[in-house]
């Protein structure tokens, strides 16, 4: 967890296990869309395949339109934030009077809210979770009777799709921190187009012959190749293997 995020969670009050908190957001309620303004969200890869998706778009003009960037500075890496509208209200693009346009495929942050959301590696291969009740002045929200517990209302909006490859992914910057520090530029560069420009690494793939440097049966190539959450999941391998020179789930060909 980057220092930012750890003292913006500190600030928060944890939402213990098994303790509920009242919300609820609808159509009506007074402060409908005030949290959807001027915003600092990070995309994870899972996010803008969801959105590009969504939105039909290829990934160089969905970041070019959509996101900035900039290359953080503990881990070399790429960091895409959803790019707001101009001019002093700075609005999400995809927020309208009727409420966001984009809703099925919002971003993990957006599923998430009014909670804050925090992991750790649990020491089996897998990671524990701590939620947190973020709470702005203008939410009405949670004078509503709606009841939640931190694990009914990440159910309740989808978010579990989204657990599994934004986990195994902060889990890949962590251990780059851990191993030190930032990887070389090109790796960065590397991590631009694998893990963010899913359909422009399936062409270099089939360009660099990929498969042919790595054991993947037939099945998975297929996969890969047609199934964007298959790519990801394709493009997390390759990436560790690259950094770490190992992975559970991809082994380079010649290797034991």
């Amino acid at each position: 967890m980057d220092d930012d995020k750890k003292e913006f969670l500190d600030s928060l009050t944890e939402l213990e296990e098994g303790k509920t908190y009242n919300f609820k957001c609808y159509p009506g309620i007074s402060c409908f869309n005030a949290c959807c303004n001027d915003l600092n969200m990070v995309l994870t890869p899972y996010d803008i395949l969801r959105l590009r998706r969504g939105l039909n778009m290829g990934s160089v003009d969905f970041l070019r339109q959509h996101t900035t960037m900039h290359m953080d500075a503990d881990t070399n890496f790429p960091e895409f934030h959803l790019r707001m509208t101009d001019g002093a209200s700075r609005n999400c693009a995809f927020n309208t009077k009727q409420g966001c346009s984009i809703y099925e495929n919002r971003p993990g942050a957006c599923r998430m809210y009014p909670l804050g959301r925090a992991t750790r590696p649990d020491g089996k291969g897998g990671v524990c979770e701590q939620f947190f009740i973020v709470r702005e002045d203008h939410c009405k929200g949670f004078l509503e009777k709606d009841e939640w517990t931190g694990a009914s209302w990440k159910k309740d909006q989808g978010f579990e799709e989204y657990t599994a490859n934004n986990d195994r992914y902060m889990n890949t910057l962590a251990r780059i921190r851990q191993a030190g520090g930032p990887v070389p530029e090109k790796m960065g560069h590397m991590a631009v187009l694998t893990l963010y420009k899913l359909d422009e690494f399936q062409r270099f793939i089939t360009k660099m012959q990929l498969f042919s440097r790595v054991e993947v049966d037939e099945d998975r190539q297929k996969a890969v190749m047609s199934d964007e959450e298959a790519t990801l999941e394709f493009a997390l391998d390759w990436i560790e293997l690259m950094l770490f020179h190992s992975t559970p789930n991809l082994k380079a060909k010649g290797k034991s």
